[in-house]
């Protein structure tokens, strides 16, 4: 009771965050939502062998269901590119599967570093392209590049828990591909990476041990119930708040924040 009477306010706290800055700011939940849920459970004293891969099964649970509505939502906008689909969707599901497979042989410190690394990476990223359109080609490669860029793309989304918009828009802008159609179709791919990726976490996790109240395998129910209501919620509010604040001051803030949690992430 005690566990519950801390967790579940800690996590209504968290998915309101994590809504806002995902509307304000376009970035993936589960890029927020995984270290949140990490130090979340690793305030709660669980070990570090179980408090990364639990963060990441929960947050993939949480992107099944935001990624169902915001597909929808683009699909009625006609913002998913269904030609990009049929090519990529072979590929991301060989990725994904791969991911999962991986992922039980990963322990809790490598996977803390790698989400470390990813953190680095997209806040470097996010700096250089507030200041400047970041631009390699006017399209995108051929079959053999498209498919080896799906298939990273689905494996390291399951593996870290972030769904599909966290690699796949930054790469497909990089190409020249219009920023709508990229945030669209990647929610799409949300969808796909996301519910194999979770099932898979729930499976490799189900014998372990001293999991926290609400836990089937890597999956914290209790987390999802929490996260996914409010996410919903204030999601829509951040959008609003981008047409009032400064966002290109607010994602430079939150690349150094993405980068600072980067680093203690990979120091501690």
């Amino acid at each position: 009771m005690n566990e519950l009477l801390i967790l579940i306010p800690i996590l209504l706290i968290s998915g309101m965050i994590a809504g806002l800055l995902a509307g304000l700011l376009g970035v993936g939940g589960g890029i927020v939502i995984v270290p949140m849920l990490y130090h979340i459970f690793i305030y709660l004293n669980i070990d570090i062998s179980i408090a990364m891969p639990l963060a990441i099964g929960t947050s993939l649970s949480t992107i099944v269901v935001t990624s169902i509505m915001s597909a929808r939502s683009h699909h009625k906008k006609g913002g998913i590119d269904w030609d990009l689909v049929k090519v990529w969707l072979p590929f991301v599901i060989i990725g994904v599967f791969i991911g999962a497979f991986s992922a039980n042989f990963i322990d809790g410190v490598t996977l803390k570093v790698m989400f470390g690394v990813l953190l680095l990476v997209i806040s470097v990223h996010m700096i250089i392209s507030i200041r400047r359109s970041l631009v390699i080609a006017k399209q995108l490669p051929s079959f053999p590049g498209q498919s080896i860029f799906a298939t990273l793309i689905g494996t390291f989304s399951s593996i870290l828990g972030i769904g599909g918009g966290t690699l796949m828009v930054p790469l497909l802008t990089l190409f020249s591909y219009p920023i709508h159609k990229a945030v669209g179709t990647a929610s799409l791919f949300g969808l796909v990476i996301s519910i194999p990726a979770t099932l898979g976490y729930i499976f490799i996790g189900w014998d372990v041990p001293n999991l926290p109240t609400g836990s089937t395998g890597y999956v914290n129910w209790l987390g999802f119930i929490a996260l996914v209501p409010m996410t919903m919620v204030f999601a829509p509010l951040g959008v609003k708040l981008a047409y009032f604040l400064n966002v290109k001051q607010l994602k430079t803030a939150f690349a150094i924040f993405l980068a600072l949690v980067g680093i203690k992430m990979l120091l501690v």
